[in-house]
């Protein structure tokens, strides 16, 4: 199965890690803000619902509309010295802690991992903001129009949320990180509509679902929670148009078909999988005192590395693409050997 960006890929122990190890390598990603993506467009001159089941989607996106202004109280602290994330569900603040860190260090970690990890999101929400651009083009049926239309303006709230949250309460928005500007390229250049559903509708909205829910669940912060919450609504609406509509392809595709989306499904998210946060963790390990390899090369041999890596993967896109036809035998055991996939 072919790997992506293999050129940035390095054996640690028995781990494929991806690491854009230059500084300058990463700048040339994050500076290519042109990207040329040819989209096809396809008029329709079926203006009634054709498709029930996406018809009712829409009327509930429509109904669960909210203002990122007005709708959540943005005069709640940020308590910047106390725990933004429970101690247990912080990364960062458990590499403070193994490497001798003050309880003051894990704590301050905790704001550093919200700020890095919400500031991934918002970078993901924009390729969404833009791919659903696309989709309204491309997309056959009215009833697929209405829906990627809509998910436009809950895209353009998403932005606009995350980046006041960073703004005016963290103080600071970080770069995206070059593996990740590189995957959402990918999936904004991707060609007809089957490609974008299953890569953005279906990969990237479910494991935002299953990071906004770990985040919330851990946050000690009623406004971080609200607005998590708020945006998880819309996110479970967005996953929930890429399986119905993924359906629909898989129901009448070929055995070739099936096997190649199987199989680029698995190879975006295991380049997600194979940078194991390794830019987040040189972001901040000058100022915590770590070595960014040692942690990962301790994380990616622990007994129970399977546990807890795959929750994000585990939580929507795993079930969604088993019950789709896309997790079958012949793949599956690569997602376990990667650690993106767990059961008790």
């Amino acid at each position: 199965m072919e790997k992506l960006l293999s050129e940035y890929r390095r054996p640690l122990g028995d781990f494929d890690l991806i690491d854009f190890e230059d500084e300058a390598v990463i700048e040339g990603v994050r500076s290519r803000v042109d990207v040329d993506v040819p989209v096809d467009l396809h008029w329709t001159w079926s203006y009634g619902s054709e498709v029930e089941e996406l018809r009712r989607l829409y009327e509930k996106g429509k109904a669960g509309q909210w203002n990122a202004q007005t709708d959540l109280d943005w005069d709640t602290p940020i308590d910047r010295s106390g725990w933004l994330l429970a101690p247990e569900g912080s990364l960062l603040a458990n590499v403070v802690k193994m490497t001798g860190g003050s309880e003051a260090s894990q704590k301050e970690a905790t704001h550093d991992e919200v700020a890095y990890v919400i500031s991934q999101l918002l970078h993901g929400e924009q390729a969404a903001l833009q791919l659903c651009g696309q989709l309204t083009n491309v997309c056959t049926e009215m009833d697929q129009k209405f829906y990627a239309a809509s998910q436009t303006i809950d895209e353009a709230r998403h932005i606009e949320v995350f980046a006041k949250f960073l703004e005016e309460k963290m103080g600071t928005i970080y770069p995206i990180g070059a593996d990740l500007k590189t995957l959402l390229d990918i999936l904004l250049q991707a060609q007809g509509m089957q490609k974008k559903v299953l890569g953005m509708q279906t990969l990237f909205e479910g494991m935002a679902v299953g990071i906004m829910d770990m985040v919330r669940r851990d946050s000690t912060n009623t406004l971080l929670k609200k607005m998590l919450h708020r945006v998880e609504q819309d996110e479970a609406r967005h996953a929930a148009f890429g399986v119905l509509n993924m359906r629909r392809i898989v129901k009448d595709a070929s055995r070739d078909s099936m096997e190649g989306m199987e199989d680029w499904a698995f190879s975006i998210l295991e380049t997600l999988n194979a940078n194991q946060q390794l830019e987040m963790l040189r972001t901040f390990e000058d100022k915590y005192g770590y070595d960014s390899e040692t942690i990962v090369s301790v994380t990616t041999t622990l007994d129970n590395f399977a546990e807890l890596n795959s929750p994000p993967y585990m939580h929507t896109v795993v079930p969604n693409l088993r019950n789709l036809g896309l997790i079958t035998d012949r793949t599956e055991d690569h997602w376990r050997r990667v650690g993106m996939i767990y059961d008790n």
